[in-house]
Formats: structure tokens, sequence, C-alpha cells
């Protein structure tokens, strides 16, 4: 098959921009970006968390489960 060059590219890209229109191919690009850039910010936030905080929420949530009362899985019927 080998690579294409920039002609088969720019043909591609007329084809494309045909079908889908320049305004929908800017909002999906907006839409894009800001997705990325909210992914970014999340990543970004995620490491605020000290780690023994989040330590001490595992050890909160293996006692509230150990503390429930079991629990009866037959079915009355």
């Amino acid at each position: 098959m080998g690579s294409f060059s920039i002609w088969h590219w720019v043909i591609v890209l007329v084809v494309v921009v045909l079908i889908f229109g320049t305004k929908k191919l800017g909002n999906i690009g907006k839409d894009l970006g800001e997705g990325i850039k909210g992914f970014k910010k999340g990543l970004k936030d995620g490491d605020d968390a000290p780690p023994a905080q989040l330590g001490s929420e595992r050890r909160d949530a293996g006692e509230t489960k150990s503390d429930a009362a079991p629990q009866d899985s037959r079915k009355d019927g």
C-alpha cells in the first residue's frame, strides 16, 4: 500500500469538509478541546488530595462493611 502523499490527504480533507461542513467540524474541534481541557483539570485536581486522607477513607469503608448485619439471601416463596 505504501505511504500517502500530501495530495491524498488534501483530497481526504476536502471530502470531509464537503460532507460535514465547516461549522460542524468547528464544533467538533471545540468540543474535543474542551474535553481535553476538562480531563487535564481533573487529573490536576485529583492530585491535591493528600494520601493520608485517602487511607482513612479506605479504613472507614472497611469498618462499615464488617459492622453491617449479615443479610439473608434466601427468597420466601
